[in-house]
């Protein structure tokens, strides 16, 4: 039986993708630009100097834009698996550098929230980003294994490259 012209699940996608997307770019502008009760980028630089990122400036503007062009990739459903794979780098190197020596549990400090960070992201990818994406006209924007290991792999790469620095 065909689906219907608006299909539950790609409403649902696009709910997923938009709240989350938006406030992933929303996070990364805390970061970058100093708005929404962020710190700026001077001072994030800081923070990511104290972690062993050195330059940290540098490093800031990194991880800002990864949480922010990420972040609208995957409102947009553009370049979905990149913009996961975006957000799969960052949260690995905020588990490594900051959370995992914490535990699980958010309220110890621990890795729980960029895990479900880079978990949905990873799932966003593996899923597609629905027909109302601009994807939609492209192969990957149909999701499956392939989106999914070039974000799981690319976010992964990245990250290694990063800690590795």
């Amino acid at each position: 039986m065909p689906r219907p012209q608006s299909w539950a699940g790609d409403w649902g996608l696009l709910l997923l993708r938009l709240t989350f997307g938006l406030l992933m770019a929303a996070h990364g502008s805390q970061k970058l630009f100093g708005i929404f009760g962020g710190k700026g980028l001077t001072a994030t630089g800081q923070a990511f100097a104290g972690l062993g990122f050195r330059p940290g400036k540098v490093f800031a503007v990194i991880g800002g834009l990864s949480e922010f062009l990420g972040g609208l990739g995957l409102a947009l459903g553009l370049l979905t698996p990149l913009a996961a794979a975006a957000l799969i780098g960052v949260m690995i190197n905020a588990m490594v550098t900051v959370t995992a020596a914490n535990g699980l549990w958010e309220t110890e400090g621990g890795v729980e929230y960029s895990v479900c960070i880079a978990v949905a992201a990873l799932a966003v990818a593996a899923i597609g980003p629905g027909r109302l994406s601009v994807d939609r006209f492209f192969p990957w924007g149909r999701g499956g294994w392939t989106s999914a290991a070039v974000a799981l792999g690319l976010g992964g790469i990245a990250s290694a490259i990063t800690l590795s620095l």
